[in-house]
């Protein structure tokens, strides 16, 4: 699946089974919840702490909901990400393309 495939999947879903999307500002808190979830999973599964009894190692499903939450802002704002992230992908070339080869903290 594409990146405009999953907005359209995605803006699909909202509208058959969703009613409509939930006003912009409500899915910005929806994804900082969902990333909060996610940073969760992280600090059990990569960190220090430890997961608690009944909670499951669901790093995939987590980040799946921030993806989410993600295209339902991109669809609601008309951001196109597959343009959005083909233009951060050149920046990033463009800004970074030697400096991390020259990071000698990067170095192993």
């Amino acid at each position: 699946m594409t990146i405009k495939e999953a907005q359209e999947t995605v803006d699909r879903w909202i509208r058959e089974y969703g009613v409509r999307y939930f006003s912009e500002l409500t899915n910005m808190a929806v994804l900082t919840e969902e990333v909060g979830e996610l940073a969760r999973v992280m600090a059990r599964k990569y960190g220090d702490q430890s997961f608690k009894e009944g909670e499951k190692d669901n790093l995939g499903e987590e980040m799946a909901d921030v993806l989410w939450v993600l295209l339902c802002l991109a669809n609601q704002t008309g951001v196109d990400l597959t343009e959005e992230l083909q233009k951060s992908i050149e920046k990033k070339t463009q800004r970074d393309s030697l400096r991390h080869i020259h990071n000698k903290k990067l170095m192993a």
